[in-house]
């Protein structure tokens, strides 16, 4: 497995629960990012016109302009500083309206933080901290295919789950479950592929389960070669 490499980020936080802002903070601190928490939309508006993070954390609810209005601004979507949607009291429509939005990922509240370590390590991997926004543009923007594959699901402790992807991209899946996982929890995935060739098998972190046994995951060690693969599929799937 090819682990990932933890570079320092400058990251905004934009979360108006202020002693849930400190926790982020702190968190963010003890692994080392540097850290700046504003608690409206527009104070990161503000703070963006100053200096680009490297990435943003970013509540849906806030008061005055929703996280879903900030995130499709022209000034927030031309910046390409990825965002990593963190809030409860979501229904899956406004988590996919924040994917379309050109969000990394969704996470629901609440966060497990070593979940939101790993995404951001992933975050980190891809970017150069020297130069942030454009370089971090295409994850950012990765495009999300709808699929139907057959999936099966086990975790280290020896559950397996059964189900189907719905959808796949470059950096994880969707897909539904005979039932829920535990966010946070790490899995081995298998997909079959209807190519002629071996399963697709994949390590990867739970990061969403919702209560209509849809489940989300962020990819830890898939290979080009396995990305190319699912992607083909799906675009194979896709209506001419």
């Amino acid at each position: 497995m090819s682990e990932p490499r933890a570079a320092p980020l400058r990251l905004l936080v934009v979360e108006d629960e202020r002693e849930l802002g400190r926790v982020f903070a702190d968190f963010l601190r003890q692994v080392g990012h540097e850290v700046e928490v504003v608690e409206t939309a527009e104070a990161a508006l503000e703070r963006m016109g100053a200096e680009l993070p490297h990435a943003i954390l970013l509540d849906v609810n806030l008061p005055g302009m929703s996280g879903l209005d900030f995130m499709a601004l022209p000034a927030v979507r031309d910046s390409g500083v990825p965002i990593i949607v963190v809030s409860g009291y979501v229904t899956e429509a406004q988590a996919r309206e924040c994917l379309r939005l050109g969000a990394v990922e969704f996470l629901a509240k609440p966060v497990p933080l070593d979940v939101l370590a790993t995404v951001l390590d992933y975050v980190a991997v891809l970017s150069d901290p020297a130069t942030p926004g454009p370089m971090l543009h295409e994850r950012r923007r990765a495009s999300r295919l709808p699929v139907t594959l057959p999936l099966r699901v086990k975790t280290e402790s020896g559950v397996v789950a059964a189900g189907a992807v719905t959808e796949v991209s470059a950096t994880g899946l969707l897909a539904r479950l005979d039932h829920g996982l535990t966010p946070g929890t790490p899995v081995r995935l298998s997909v079959s592929l209807p190519d002629g060739g071996a399963p697709v098998d994949v390590l990867a972190l739970v990061v969403r389960s919702d209560g209509e046994r849809m489940s989300a995951f962020w990819f830890l060690d898939v290979t080009p070669a396995e990305t190319t693969r699912l992607l083909e599929r799906a675009q194979a799937q896709a209506p001419r």
